[in-house]
């Protein structure tokens, strides 16, 4: 994914300044400098990366830390917080209300994935109760109306356009006027984009804007886009005020960063991104779960909502039950496999782990078969017996996957020996992580008073990875962290849970 190198850098460069033996200035100075390599490599523009080692470097006085001050945490926690700031404006976009009618107009250039963007946005909304419509004002780009038809029709949504009108501040407002009166609560308008700005994008979107006067203009930006986001950005907001940003082709492999740097060129929240072609590839974004999987520390609540998403109401119960039990079997791993094909792109689901490496079940660019490999599985697993599914498959039950057990499973599936076999050491790799959960006192929604924060202080100590610990300051660091952030959701969205 997108930044993935970027995550993978800091980390390191954290890591390094944390083997030192004495943090001083010249460790902080190596540190910083890895860190705005990879922010400059990856195209976050350069104005904003000296902003961020200013702010570390004026909050961290190496010289003014008492000796008895975590010099390492509070290094650490300096560096999450500036790339938090990085990617948050300190103000939330505006929030439709279902029930009442909210316009919401897109913007951005030619080729950003805009049209797909604004049926992905009605269908996320649909799924959580809205009764959304979309309007195609784009009479630049010959097929545009086609292809928001062709996207709505699939998600079952309500549309409007012309092949006759080439006006767009009328297909805009016929549109928006025709879903008012079937009562339709967030009305979409597509507007054109150009292959590069011009004065006549800008005024068609202040026609539109005015014409229509949206609740909110989205501003839709390609991540590959480069070193150019932050001067394109700016110029979209001096046209029309962007109130929020969506980015798009988040699943390439393209560099990323300059897309997030149109946070800081509009002053407006990153609010979706885009990860993929397919409708349901869509994230919400929330800044601090984001830095935190970008920098490998996992995200419990995005992993708790699509549990919430996607498993039935009255078997959560049960999986978090057994998730806090630690106890792994083949069974178990079926069901689980179940739910992370309905969850979507198994390594947005993995990714949300604390710990856990989802390159490792799914390499970069081979989703798809990852997703075959566990129809596999799940096959082989179909044709073992209810014993053998229920089983713990450990040194307590040394004789329970014998070889000709595992012969009767590869003929009744019709798969190889070593495609069981691969299987049985996925298992076994999968039971190591489920392990880590035992005891964990996982949140469900609203449950994150003050004692379960301390009582996942505890459970959390032993799940983070020794390293991990290590860096944030030992049990008293990560006592202090949680206090520090705040409220629940802040905290475990670092660290790998919260409510959600």
């Amino acid at each position: 994914m997108v930044l993935a190198q970027l995550g993978g850098t800091i980390t390191r460069a954290i890591q390094q300044m944390s083997n030192a033996t004495i943090i001083d200035e010249k460790v902080l100075n190596e540190c910083l400098n890895e860190i705005n390599r990879a922010l400059l490599n990856a195209d976050v523009q350069f104005q904003l990366v000296r902003n961020m080692q200013n702010n570390i470097k004026r909050i961290v006085n190496i010289e003014d830390l008492a000796a008895g001050h975590n010099k390492r945490r509070i290094i650490q926690q300096a560096i999450f917080n500036e790339l938090c700031n990085m990617l948050d404006p300190g103000k939330p976009a505006f929030t439709p209300k279902k029930g009442k009618t909210s316009i919401i107009m897109f913007v951005g250039l030619q080729g950003s994935g805009k049209t797909t963007t604004c049926t992905k946005y009605a269908y996320y909304h649909q799924k959580k109760g809205w009764k959304p419509a979309l309007v195609c004002a784009d009479t630049f780009r010959a097929g545009a109306f086609d292809q928001l038809k062709q996207n709505a029709t699939k998600a079952k949504i309500p549309f409007y356009g012309s092949y006759t009108e080439s006006d767009p501040v009328k297909i805009a407002v016929e549109g928006v006027e025709t879903f008012k009166k079937e009562n339709c609560d967030l009305i979409i308008v597509d507007t054109s984009g150009r292959h590069k700005q011009e004065a006549a994008l800008f005024e068609e979107m202040r026609q539109v804007s005015e014409a229509t006067k949206p609740d909110l203009i989205v501003f839709v930006m390609d991540s590959s886009i480069g070193q150019a986001a932050f001067d394109q950005a700016q110029a979209f907001k001096q046209s029309v005020p962007v109130g929020a940003v969506i980015v798009t082709k988040m699943d390439g492999h393209a560099k990323g960063g300059g897309a997030l740097s149109a946070v800081a060129a509009t002053k407006s929240p990153v609010i979706f991104i885009g990860t993929g072609e397919h409708m349901d590839e869509f994230e919400v974004f929330d800044v601090k779960p984001f830095v935190s999987r970008l920098l490998g520390m996992g995200d419990w609540s995005g992993f708790m909502d699509k549990i919430h998403e996607v498993v039935p109401k009255d078997q959560q119960p049960e999986l978090l039950q057994k998730l806090s039990e630690g106890n792994f079997t083949l069974r178990i791993m079926y069901e689980q496999f179940q739910h992370i094909l309905k969850m979507g792109p198994i390594g947005q689901v993995f990714s949300m782990l604390p710990g856990f490496s989802s390159s490792e079940l799914m390499p970069k660019g081979q989703e798809k078969e990852s997703q075959a490999k566990i129809k596999r599985y799940m096959t082989m697993m179909d044709s073992m017996t209810n014993e053998g599914k229920s089983c713990k498959l450990d040194s307590s039950n040394p004789k329970i996957m014998n070889d000709s057990r595992i012969m009767r499973i590869a003929r009744g599936s019709g798969r190889h020996v070593r495609e069981v076999m691969e299987m049985l050491e996925e298992y076994k790799r999968l039971a190591k992580i489920w392990s880590k959960m035992k005891g964990l006192k996982i949140p469900t929604r609203g449950d994150m008073n003050m004692r379960s924060r301390n009582m996942n202080a505890q459970h959390m100590s032993r799940v983070l990875p020794p390293q991990m610990l290590k860096q944030i300051g030992g049990m008293g660091g990560l006592q202090n962290l949680m206090k520090q952030m705040g409220s629940g959701k802040d905290m475990m969205g670092m660290f790998g849970g919260g409510d959600s």
